[in-house]
């Protein structure tokens, strides 16, 4: 490999060749501030906070690749004052109302300014004026505290290629949002959440749905349930300052009882009944050879992607719901008729890492007799902000166990949460259901990790084949589909999850900032603990929980039978793809 060497604040190192001079400094543990810069998603050199003085001249950092015998120089007072003038004259024009901004100490704009003593600001210039774009049921955008950096573009258009958002006019007037003037709701916007994520200051934040769930709590006459996702559990703690990955599923438990809700229970039960609807039906679809690959459904931001761009691929998704409007869809129903409640009365509060399910929450596809399976979806951070808000202290909280019969749930359940999770589960039990027997293996650790695009041919035990890819991503996904319309690619079957990582890193999870995401590989640490929740359990095997099994034996009859197609199976519709 081809090094350069080169002199950073007196510091003599040697580098790769090509390696920008603001991650050189970053190895040598020198701070230099950044805020458009986001590694693999955003490298525009637009904002100048990362500027470095490189002879008579300051240049910005994060684009400037290092060359042999430069000497740079990155704390000179020239460089503060010129860092410093940046920063006010992006306060000028930005929305100071810090207090009661959600990003409130997470705030990166904030976090620089701090960094860099800026106790006023100078430039009392004319300001933008914009109204808050609420039109959509998942994401809300406040341009008045844009800073035009980019970043989101960068992760709706290069890493997810959606392209719902850009840059629109010039100059003071630039404006970040859809073409044309469109409101976010009326865009190809299929609200994976990824520019919340990307964004270093709260021009992009989830719709808030928290006094709506704590108006039900509060009212007598409802019945309010809640369900986590499996990833929650891996990525709540980081809202209360534990290491990423962390796994509190017991306190989780325990703070959605001290916050009032009727009973607890376990998306992962979702899962193992999505795995007993899905992997039938797959095994079905072999037999006939009809409507191959089978892709999955479980991703709403996957499901809208393909309503938009790939309108022809629809019958190929499968039928299932998703696992929390699954165990929705039974809360109204099994559950209801169980207990002797009237399901009118009900109210099912999902707890997901992702902002596409408040959209999912609200299709009129995901409904039975007028009442929506889901009826409130909130995020990782928004639970984090209710705990906060009732006083309950998070991490010295004992752990407590999900409530039956919906709280059961299995490793295979609690893997969904990352990448090749639904893929790995579905094979555990469609392997055992064409055995005809119990098989050890358990682990089919060929559909994880987190390369972009994985591919495996899986040899089950009656001597059928299946071609399978596992996809993160809407960019990646987007190759595979290309591929499959060219005939250069084919499949049996395909798991597809829109966010990188999958659901551990999906738009609703805690934020992290630019700089610590360069350190810790944060998809990594929370698959690692998802991996580690399915060790610990029992049973690991969706279609060996019991409370499934009686579920079947009680109520629905059989899986892909007719009460669970009209239950648990849906349909999709072909959306405009401008």
């Amino acid at each position: 490999m081809d090094t350069i060497k080169l002199t950073i604040d007196g510091i003599e190192t040697e580098v790769p060749k090509g390696t920008t001079v603001l991650e050189a400094a970053r190895a040598l543990d020198i701070n230099i501030p950044s805020l458009c810069y986001m590694k693999g998603i955003n490298h525009s050199s637009s904002c100048r906070v990362c500027v470095v003085e490189v002879g008579p001249r300051l240049i910005a950092s994060c684009t400037l690749k290092a060359e042999p015998g430069m000497k740079i120089q990155t704390n000179t007072k020239k460089v503060r004052d010129a860092r410093r003038t940046t920063v006010e004259l992006l306060l000028s024009d930005h929305d100071r109302e810090c207090l009661s901004c959600s990003r409130s100490g997470g705030c990166e704009l904030q976090t620089v300014s701090n960094s860099l003593n800026v106790r006023a600001v100078s430039f009392a210039g004319e300001k933008s004026h914009h109204e808050k774009d609420l039109s959509s049921p998942s994401i809300m955008r406040d341009s008045a505290k844009c800073i035009k950096c980019g970043r989101c573009i960068g992760a709706c258009s290069t890493m997810q290629t959606v392209h719902a958002i850009g840059f629109n006019h010039r100059g003071f007037d630039t404006t970040v949002g859809p073409a044309f003037g469109r409101a976010l709701g009326d865009s190809v916007c299929v609200n994976c959440g990824q520019c919340i994520m990307a964004c270093p200051v709260g021009a992009l934040t989830e719709i808030e749905n928290m006094s709506d769930v704590w108006n039900a709590l509060a009212d007598p006459s409802k019945y309010v349930v809640v369900q986590p996702a499996p990833a929650i559990r891996v990525a709540l703690g980081e809202e209360f300052g534990m290491p990423v990955g962390t796994r509190v599923t017991g306190k989780m438990v325990a703070a959605l009882r001290k916050l009032g809700f009727d009973r607890v229970f376990d998306t992962n039960f979702g899962a193992d009944l999505t795995i007993m609807e899905e992997g039938t039906e797959l095994l079905s679809r072999l037999n006939s050879g009809e409507n191959l690959p089978l892709m999955t459904s479980c991703c709403p931001g996957w499901v809208k992607f393909v309503e938009h761009n790939f309108p022809d691929q629809l019958n190929n998704l499968s039928t299932c719901k998703s696992p929390h409007e699954m165990e929705g869809a039974m809360i109204k129903s099994y559950f209801a008729k169980k207990m002797g409640l009237d399901p009118k009365n009900i109210v099912v509060v999902s707890i997901m890492p992702c902002t596409a399910k408040k959209f999912e929450g609200g299709r009129e596809e995901l409904a039975s007799e007028g009442m929506q399976d889901v009826d409130l979806v909130l995020t990782t951070r928004e639970l984090a902000a209710m705990i906060k808000e009732a006083g309950i202290d998070f991490v010295n909280l004992k752990g407590e166990a999900f409530d039956n019969p919906l709280g059961e749930g299995s490793g295979a359940g609690a893997i969904f949460g990352a990448t090749g999770g639904v893929a790995e589960a579905a094979l555990r039990t469609v392997f055992e259901l064409t055995a005809g027997k119990e098989l050890d293996t358990i682990e089919y650790t060929a559909v994880r990790g987190l390369e972009g695009i994985k591919e495996n041919v899986i040899e089950l035990p009656n001597g059928k084949k299946i071609r399978t890819a596992v996809v993160h991503g809407l960019g990646n996904a987007r190759k595979l589909m290309d591929a499959i319309e060219k005939g250069e690619k084919s499949y049996e079957f395909i798991e597809v999850m829109a966010c990188p990582g999958g659901c551990v890193t999906g738009g609703g999870q805690p934020i992290i900032d630019a700089q610590t995401s360069e350190k810790i590989n944060i998809k990594a640490e929370r698959a690692k603990a998802i991996y580690s929740e399915d060790e610990s359990l029992e049973n690991r095997k969706s279609h060996k929980n019991k409370s499934i099994q009686q579920l079947y034996a009680e109520f629905l009859g059989e899986p892909n039978g007719h009460l669970a197609h009209e239950l648990l199976h849906t349909h999709y519709v072909k959306r405009s793809k401008f």
